[in-house]
C-alpha cells in the first residue's frame, strides 16, 4: 500500500527523532532535507549515490531502508536493513529489528523474520507488541466473529494511480483516488504530492448495481475536494452527514506544524440537494498531530479514528470520541494496549454486526499492514483475530469494509512494487458454506446404524445428494448458508426419519445426529409375543377395503412373507385373525371379518399350503386398536387401522 497521506504524515513522529551521527556536505545534506519532507523518491536516489561513493553509516542505511519501507517496497527495504544489521550492529535501535522482520515476512522469509522478532524482544521490544504477535487463529471460525469465506477481484474503476479507502454510501461506493484524468482541479496548477510523485487525492463516488457491477464514476459533488488531499469518508445511515479526512486545509487556508508538515484532520460535512457543504473541522483536531480515517458506531453515537496524538502507544493508534450532538464531542479516548501496539493501527470500520475491523502491522500477520477484527462490546471488545488468505497478503491490506451477508471491499498493493501507486480496491464476495454431519444411531441402544440411506433435498424437495453410511454410520453434506433443506434417513427395520432445517447465515460445521427408532412391535425392549408371526416377520398390517373381503395387491406382498415362512418351516401351523372397523352393524362386521379371514386363508391355500396347517376366524369389531368405536367420528385412515389380519402361531 502506502496509504499515501497517512503513511506520509502519520509516520512523522517515528522519523524526526533520528539524529545524524556525523556531518557531511553537499549531497548528504540535501538528502536529509528531502528526507524530512518525505520526498522519498528523490532522497532514495541521493542516498544510493552516497553509498555508491563509499559513504556508509547506520543513519544512511536506516534512512535508505525506510524510503523503501514506508513506501511498502519491502524487498528493497530488506536489503538495506540487512546491511544495517550486519555492518552497524552497535548502532541499532530496537525498531530496526521490528521493521526488518516485517520486511522479511513480506519477502517470503518467515523464519528469519521470527528470529529478528526474538532479538527485538530481547533488546527490550515493547511487551505489548510481542504479546500481540502470538499466533491467533488463521480463520475467524473459532472466534465466532465473522467466519466467512471470500473470493475477490479488483474493481473495474481502479486507475494507474493510488485508489483506496472505500466507504458505503447508499447504493454507491465512495473512495479516494489520485487519478487526475477526471479531477476537477486538473486545469489548475497543482503540483504532484511530494511523498510518491502522485497527484493529490480526491473523493469519488461510483454506483454499484444489483449485479455488483460498478459504473458511473464521478467526483463527489460540493465543497469536499480541494487542491490538497481528501480521503477515507464515512456516512450516516440517512446519507446526510459525512465525516472525512483532509489535509489541514479549510476556508482556503492551509496550516502546518512546527516542522512545516501539513497534518491530517477530520472534517464534517452535510448534504444539501446532491452536493456537500457546510464543512466544519472537528474540535479535537490539532495542527501538531494527525487525525484521520473516521468510522461510525452502529448507533452513530461514537466516532472511531486513527491518530498519533499525545497518549499514542506507537506510530498511530485507534481512538474514539462520543458524539454529544450540536457539533460537540467528548474527550478522545485511546482504545488501549490490547488493540494498539508500538507499530501502526489504522483504518477502523464498524460493521452492522458491531465488528470492529482495522489494519495493523503490530499484530501478527502476513507482512505489511494486515486486516484484523474484534467484536465490540459496551466499552470493551473481544479477542483480536486476523483473516487468512486471500484477504491478507504479504503486502499491505487495509481499509476493509463489509455488509455482512452481502459484499465488501478493501485495499491492497499486492499486485505491485510501486508503493502507494500500487494501491487498488478489491471487491469481495462472501461464499458461505455449511457442513452438516453426524451419525445415524439407534434410539434405544445408542448404537451406530451403518448402511443407512441418507438423502439431502432442497426446499423444493428436489434430491441434491444421496449416500449410504459406512461402518462409522456418518453422513456429511456441504450446504449453502441461509437456505432450507431436508435430510431423510432410513434403514430397513427402522422407521424413517426426516429433519427439516434452515442453515445459519455464517459458515459452521454443525453436528446433526439422526436417531432412528424401531417400530413398537419390533423393539427389543418390547419383544414380540412368542406366537405372533406377523411381529416376528416385521409384517405390515393386512388391510382390506371398506366392506370388501378380497385380498388387496399391497396385502399380497405381506402375505408373501407368511407364505415364505410356511414353506421354510413345514412344522409351522398358524391361525389367521381378521378384524373390521366399527362402522356397520356388529353382526354384519362379524360376518365380514369371517369372510376376510377365509379369503386370507384361501390365498395361502392357492399358493400350495396344506389346509391342515391353517385356520382362520373373524372377530368383527370386538378388538379395535384405537378410539374409533361406534358413533365416534374418525378418518378413513383411522378406520382402516382396524381392518386388519393377524397371524398367530399355533405350533
Amino acid at each position: 500500500m502506502n496509504t499515501p497521506i497517512y503513511k506520509s504524515l502519520l509516520c512523522f513522529l517515528s522519523v524526526i527523532f533520528f539524529v545524524s551521527s556525523f556531518a557531511q556536505t553537499g549531497k548528504l545534506e540535501k538528502a536529509n532535507v528531502k528526507y524530512d519532507k518525505y520526498h522519498y523518491i528523490d532522497a532514495r536516489e541521493i542516498y544510493l549515490k552516497v553509498v555508491a561513493n563509499g559513504y556508509r553509516s547506520a543513519e544512511i542505511y536506516r534512512k535508505l531502508s525506510e524510503t523503501y519501507y514506508f513506501n511498502s517496497e519491502y524487498s528493497g527495504a530488506s536489503k538495506w536493513y540487512y546491511k544495517l544489521l550486519n555492518e552497524f550492529p552497535d548502532d541499532l535501535v530496537v525498531t530496526d529489528y521490528f521493521r526488518a522482520a516485517q520486511c522479511l515476512k513480506s519477502s517470503g522469509e518467515p523464519r528469519e523474520a521470527e528470529r529478528l522478532m526474538e532479538i527485538y524482544k530481547t533488546k527490550g521490544g515493547t511487551a505489548l507488541t510481542i504479546d500481540s504477535y502470538k499466533n491467533v487463529a488463521d480463520t475467524l471460525f473459532e472466534k465466532g466473529v465473522n467466519d466467512k469465506l471470500f473470493e475477490l477481484a479488483k474493481i473495474t474503476v481502479n486507475t494507474e494511480y493510488s485508489d483506496f479507502g472505500p466507504a458505503f454510501y447508499g447504493d454507491k461506493i465512495v473512495f479516494a483516488s489520485s487519478d487526475k484524468s477526471v479531477n476537477a482541479f486538473e486545469d489548475q496548477s497543482v503540483d504532484l504530492a511530494g511523498w510518491d510523485k502522485q497527484p493529490f487525492l480526491d473523493l469519488y463516488q461510483v454506483v454499484v448495481d444489483e449485479d455488483m457491477n460498478l459504473k458511473e464514476v464521478e467526483l463527489l459533488k460540493g465543497e469536499i475536494n480541494t487542491k490538497y488531499h481528501e480521503s477515507t469518508a464515512v456516512f450516516s445511515k440517512d446519507g446526510n452527514t459525512m465525516y472525512f479526512t483532509r489535509n489541514n486545509f479549510l476556508d482556503g487556508k492551509k496550516r502546518k506544524d512546527k516542522d512545516f508538515v501539513i497534518r491530517l484532520k477530520i472534517y464534517k460535512a452535510t448534504k444539501a440537494g446532491d452536493a456537500w457543504g457546510n464543512i466544519k473541522e472537528l474540535p479535537f483536531n490539532s495542527d501538531s498531530y494527525s487525525i484521520g480515517h473516521p468510522a461510525l458506531s452502529t448507533d452513530e453515537n461514537r466516532l472511531y479514528f486513527a491518530s498519533d496524538m499525545p497518549g499514542t502507544f506507537g506510530m498511530s493508534d485507534l481512538w474514539y470520541v462520543d458524539i454529544l450532538g450540536n457539533d460537540s464531542y467528548a474527550k478522545p479516548v485511546n482504545m488501549g494496549n490490547k488493540i494498539n501496539t508500538a507499530a501502526r493501527e489504522t483504518f477502523p470500520f464498524v460493521s452492522t454486526e458491531n465488528n470492529l475491523y482495522f489494519s495493523s502491522d503490530g499484530h501478527k500477520g502476513y507482512g505489511g499492514l494486515d486486516i484484523f477484527v474484534t467484536k465490540l462490546n459496551e466499552d470493551d471488545f473481544g479477542e483480536i483475530a486476523t483473516f487468512g488468505e486471500p484477504i491478507n497478503s504479504v503486502k499491505d491490506d487495509f481499509s476493509f469494509i463489509i455488509k455482512e451477508g452481502r459484499i465488501g471491499y478493501f485495499t491492497s498493493n499486492r499486485d505491485g512494487d510501486e508503493g502507494s501507486k500500487s494501491d487498488d480496491i478489491y471487491q469481495i464476495w462472501e461464499h458461505c458454506e455449511i457442513t452438516i454431519q453426524g451419525p445415524i444411531t439407534d434410539e434405544d441402544t445408542g448404537e451406530l446404524i451403518p448402511n443407512a440411506e441418507v438423502t439431502l433435498l432442497d426446499s423444493n424437495n428436489d434430491e441434491i445428494q444421496k449416500l449410504v453410511t459406512g461402518d462409522d454410520a456418518l453422513f456429511t453434506f456441504n450446504l449453502e448458508c441461509n437456505q432450507r433443506y431436508v435430510i431423510r434417513a432410513k434403514k430397513e427395520g427402522y422407521n424413517p426419519k426426516e429433519e427439516i432445517f434452515e442453515t445459519p447465515k455464517n459458515p459452521k460445521t454443525i453436528e446433526m445426529p439422526i436417531v432412528l427408532n424401531i417400530p413398537l412391535t419390533m423393539k427389543v425392549s418390547d419383544p414380540c409375543p412368542p406366537n405372533d408371526l406377523g411381529c416376528k416377520l416385521t409384517l405390515q398390517p393386512i388391510y382390506f377395503d371398506y366392506d370388501q373381503s378380497n385380498v388387496r395387491l399391497d396385502a399380497e406382498i405381506e402375505l408373501a412373507k407368511i407364505l415364505a415362512a410356511l414353506n421354510e418351516y413345514p412344522q409351522l401351523r398358524i391361525h389367521i385373525e381378521s378384524h373390521t372397523d366399527s362402522r356397520g352393524r356388529d353382526a354384519y362386521n362379524l360376518k365380514l371379518s369371517q369372510r376376510r379371514a377365509k379369503s386370507t386363508l384361501q390365498w395361502l391355500l392357492d399358493k400350495g399350503i396344506a389346509k391342515n396347517r391353517l385356520s382362520a376366524k373373524g372377530y368383527g369389531e370386538s378388538q379395535l386398536i384405537n378410539k374409533c368405536v361406534n358413533n365416534v367420528a374418525c378418518s378413513e385412515e383411522e378406520h382402516q387401522l382396524n381392518r386388519r389380519s393377524m397371524f398367530i402361531i399355533k405350533e
